[in-house]
């Protein structure tokens, strides 16, 4: 019997508000919360409420026949219960079923696995109390922000307690191998790794209701068809997806909601495929072989790494300046403060940033409200220059009693010691070639 693994991603863009240059230092609500509640109730009325409704139906049908995982990121879960708690009441339905399987990640869908083997930890373990607080239950695989990965985040993620890993199956990482295997780390052979197979997922995620695709319409008749054409030595297909997928990306009129509903019972009559969670798969299969991932990988555009979030000087600055405040947000015991320190830390704001040219930019251009990278570079800096001032105010005498007990001394060093109150300067954004990217 061969796996499907159905995985839907929740993350909403979380909207900084235009803040200005002469905000800096006089206004701190550095959040949309009216584009955020907008956004969040329309996704939840296209989307999330009638896609649960079809998934509940289907686990109801079928039973344990039919099993789905969802990643969905504490910054999210936030605006839900805020905003749309109707959503959460059917995901909590859904878990009930004991169907659902609920992966681990960054609280913040953060990019804190690149920069902060702290803030990492951290933020797993706060949602990892989130998803237990909500739903009841304890993640038992992992799924990193935008599937990156390589083996140094695999060996973190292991010392977190988890063995299974869901990332990207890029060709430059395969090469000859099939996604449609289970696999392990090269550094730690007890990591389990299961790769996303993008050519199928992307044929439902981004290609389903494009009328100039040789493809269109795709049914669940020939997309079961394309699950047995697969060679004979798969064991398990990764689907991984936005669940805005439904509803959204693609309208209810394109016919989507109907594909999803019928797909299960296609596979069923049509095919040797069931329906299985990522632990499922990983406790049932023994690694094909060691995948050696030395460089991070991520399911973004055509080269699958992490270039759409750090690949410009603009982007680089703008992360590295934000990761120079962790030691001393540490130090803060101010939960506005720190709930902004996540939020900041949001993916999003340095995927707007991007410079180049993503061949899916149709799919989330109608959630960047910026007019250029540039725009979302200022923007940004300006919130990051207040938030330094904040910062500076409210935790730089604890980070010098931090230092100073640690080091055993009174004495704490000058970058510690160093005084606020100089005047913040708005950032300039150095003028480069491209044009604004869009996922």
């Amino acid at each position: 019997m061969k796996s499907i693994c159905f995985y839907f991603q929740i993350h909403q863009p979380f909207r900084l508000r235009n803040y200005r240059f002469f905000d800096i230092g006089h206004k701190h609500d550095y959040f949309d919360e009216y584009a955020n509640r907008f956004i969040m109730q329309q996704l939840a009325e296209k989307s999330y409420l009638p896609a649960n409704e079809i998934l509940l139906g289907l686990i109801k049908k079928f039973g344990n026949k039919f099993r789905v995982s969802f990643s969905i990121s504490g910054v999210a879960l936030e605006q839900m219960e805020k905003f749309t708690p109707e959503v959460i009441d059917s995901f909590k339905q859904l878990a009930s079923t004991g169907n659902v399987e609920f992966l681990a990640e960054t609280y913040g869908h953060s990019l804190a696995s690149l920069k902060s083997k702290q803030e990492f930890f951290r933020q797993v373990k706060l949602h990892e109390t989130k998803i237990k607080m909500l739903f009841g239950v304890k993640p038992k695989a992992f799924r990193n922000t935008e599937l990156i990965y390589n083996d140094d985040i695999g060996n973190h993620i292991f010392e977190l307690g988890y063995n299974t890993v869901i990332t990207e199956g890029p060709k430059h990482i395969l090469g000859w191998k099939s996604p449609n295997l289970l696999y392990c780390s090269a550094s730690n052979p007890k990591v389990k790794l299961l790769m996303k197979n993008f050519q199928l997922s992307d044929d439902i995620a981004f290609r389903f209701s494009v009328r100039n695709w040789s493809e269109w319409p795709l049914t669940a008749e020939k997309f079961t068809g394309w699950l047995n054409a697969l060679d004979s030595k798969t064991e398990v297909v990764n689907l991984f997806m936005d669940y805005e997928t439904f509803g959204e990306n693609h309208k209810k009129e394109t016919g989507i909601f109907d594909f999803l509903k019928l797909l299960p019972q296609v596979v069923f009559d049509k095919s040797r495929f069931v329906f299985k969670t990522p632990s499922d798969v990983a406790a049932l299969l023994q690694p094909a072989s060691p995948l050696h991932i030395p460089y991070p990988i991520s399911w973004a555009d055509e080269e699958r790494d992490i270039t759409a979030w750090l690949g410009n000087e603009m982007q680089n600055e703008a992360f590295n300046k934000l990761y120079d405040l962790e030691e001393k947000v540490n130090t803060c015991e101010d939960k506005g403060m720190l709930s902004d320190w996540e939020k900041l830390q949001v993916s999003d704001h340095f995927y707007y940033m991007s410079t180049k040219w993503f061949s899916d930019g149709t799919v989330t251009k109608n959630f960047n409200p910026y007019n250029s990278p540039y725009d979302a570079f200022i923007n940004y800096m300006n919130v990051l220059a207040d938030f330094e001032i904040r910062v500076k105010k409210n935790c730089e005498g604890k980070t010098k009693v931090t230092a100073a007990k640690t080091s055993g001394r009174k004495k704490v060093s000058k970058k510690v010691a160093e005084k606020p109150g100089k005047t913040a300067k708005k950032p300039v954004a150095r003028k480069k070639d491209g044009d604004s990217a869009k996922k």
